[in-house]
């Protein structure tokens, strides 16, 4: 497959071009058509736990891990890497079913623990000064913010 053409945007167009990646970094949300070409939506909730990883250069996207579209009729595995789709094998149902509940155990572990406050920071966690007194979502916003910038 060619090179994948990288938009992004707030909102999520109602119509999708095959050849491109749409990003939101707004609502942490990448969405493109299924590389196979049937025509199906995937959606990659962007997070630390659960969701995918983007990297972005200022040229080339890549997500990880890969995209497994086990939930549609094709079946189709790939990586998103440096803006090209990279097949991946198939994988069993059993691989299928491990795998989710290895994500599903991830989410547990990282949500069922007690929330850290800039005020009260995690064992290793360091907050920097500017930083301090500030809610997480202050926080998130200031980070949006800044990527609004480069992007």
């Amino acid at each position: 497959m060619k090179k994948l053409e990288i938009q992004f945007v707030q909102f999520m167009p109602k119509e999708l071009r095959s050849d491109t990646l749409y990003v939101s970094m707004e609502y942490a949300t990448v969405v493109h058509l299924c590389a196979c070409g049937c025509g199906s939506k995937v959606v990659t909730p962007l997070s630390s736990v659960g969701g995918w990883k983007l990297t972005y250069d200022g040229e080339n996207l890549t997500l990880y891990p890969s995209i497994g579209n086990w939930s549609f009729p094709c079946r189709s595995h790939y990586f998103v890497r440096n803006s090209r789709v990279v097949w991946a094998g198939d994988m069993s149902q059993a691989e299928i079913l491990a795998g989710r509940e290895q994500d599903r155990k991830a989410m547990n572990t990282n949500y069922n623990r007690a929330p850290v406050t800039p005020e009260q920071p995690g064992k290793n966690e360091k907050i920097p000064p500017d930083m301090a007194g500030r809610s997480r979502s202050g926080i998130l916003e200031r980070l949006l913010e800044r990527l609004k910038m480069w992007f």
